[in-house]
């Protein structure tokens, strides 16, 4: 399967919906740079070993590329575009000046000690240091990455440089330029949008019942906000499975039952810390008679197959591409809302946008400061998806759509004659 014409494929579709140009659409089919590299690193052992990685530059038509840098066995060149080509259409939609871009290296980072990860993130630095640059392409972490990884980067990017670039990368510790709240901020970001779900169609977050899929990084801090908000958080999982309570669990119980647990606890040995708990798979927690179903996991959970077994009413997509493509139509005959993904974990690359803000500037911001600008942004966002859908009577993903490439034709067509 070639995820990236996949990606093309669905670009395309929703394009030509929103009535954008032909050769628009070609132009944006394709990555602008493509950096496919090949470097050396010194193993523990003394052994060198040969590591594949790549960036694409996807786009810069509205401002420097953006996109995180993933470290995983499978990562290829059709993932890397194909992310990298989300991250365009989900920079535009939010209205930040940034393009898209995604890197990788194919690594197992479960197979190398830590001193050979470290080697491995400044060998690939040294291997892309042409590609990027704070005011070309600026990586962030993604799956397989984190601020450590970050931090590595960054001072090999510097070394080579020889001029302190802390904009050149994002989701930094907060002590080496980072921002405050990055952490939280995909999760928060995601609630955000739940939120003024639940105002639109007149509920309150008391009479919300929610599940979610996924306590990642994204899944914990989006169920511990909707939690604080009051939602009814019927269900939650992590790879393990499932646990599920018709009246609501009691988050704050099963996550201090987590905190104090030894590693590898999964929400399955800790569910009696909730009142009327009890264990469920994780295809049946999809399946689960809810208002929200939010997945926060992983791609491609709802697929042909369990789509017309979907009870809620409304999907809040927090995981990249968590429908199927072939799924949607399933979905929209059913009546089911579905908020994507390009909009509700937008989160994340706002608040990496205010690093770079506050990086170029070397002015930072108080937290309070960034979750109301971070709100601000998500708001307009919605409300600009939630307008075209009820508007238009189409799907929430070709509103969003609609929005992000329509922005990207005006620029195109305000720099280039070719395209008006």
């Amino acid at each position: 399967m070639n995820i990236f014409q996949d990606t093309v494929n669905l670009l395309n579709k929703l394009g030509k919906e929103s009535n954008i140009k032909p050769e628009v659409l070609d132009f944006i089919s394709q990555p602008e740079l493509l950096t496919d590299v090949s470097f050396p690193v010194k193993m523990d052992n003394g052994k060198i070993r040969i590591f594949k990685g790549y960036r694409s530059r996807y786009s810069t038509i509205l401002g420097p590329a953006k996109g995180g840098i993933r470290f995983h066995q499978d990562v290829n060149v059709h993932e890397v575009n194909s992310l990298g080509l989300w991250m365009m259409v989900k920079n535009s939609l939010v209205g930040l000046p940034y393009g898209g871009g995604k890197g990788g290296v194919i690594v197992d980072t479960r197979t190398v000690s830590a001193a050979e990860l470290e080697r491995i993130s400044r060998g690939y630095v040294r291997a892309i240091f042409d590609s990027i640059g704070e005011k070309t392409d600026i990586p962030a972490p993604d799956l397989g990455t984190n601020p450590l990884i970050m931090t590595w980067m960054t001072d090999e990017y510097n070394t080579i440089n020889r001029i302190k670039s802390p904009g050149t990368f994002t989701g930094k510790p907060v002590a080496l330029g980072g921002s405050l709240f990055r952490t939280e901020a995909t999760g928060f970001g995601a609630a955000t949008i739940t939120k003024l779900l639940s105002e639109k169609i007149g509920k309150t977050p008391a009479s919300t019942s929610v599940a979610v899929q996924g306590l990642g990084n994204v899944g914990y801090f989006l169920t511990k906000f909707l939690a604080e908000s009051g939602y009814k958080v019927k269900a939650i999982s992590d790879v393990d499975g499932a646990i599920y309570a018709e009246n609501g669990l009691d988050i704050p119980a099963i996550y201090k039952a987590l905190a104090g647990a030894k590693k590898g606890t999964s929400v399955k040995d800790i569910y009696n810390v909730s009142a009327g708990a009890k264990i469920i798979s994780n295809e049946e927690l999809l399946e689960l008679n809810v208002d929200v179903l939010l997945p926060a996991a992983i791609e491609n959970v709802i697929t042909t197959k369990n789509a017309s077994k979907i009870k809620a009413k409304y999907i809040v997509e927090a995981a990249n591409g968590p429908v199927q493509p072939e799924a949607n139509p399933i979905l929209e005959t059913a009546g089911i809302v579905v908020l994507p993904d390009v909009l509700v974990n937008a989160g994340g690359v706002v608040v990496s946008y205010f690093e770079w803000l506050q990086n170029l500037s070397y002015y930072y911001w108080e937290e309070a400061e960034v979750k109301e600008k971070l709100t601000k942004i998500m708001t307009k966002a919605f409300n600009g998806v939630w307008d075209i859908h009820t508007n238009n009577k189409v799907s929430c993903r070709s509103a969003a759509y609609n929005i992000s490439l329509s922005r990207i034709e005006a620029s195109l067509k305000a720099k280039f004659t070719e395209f008006n």
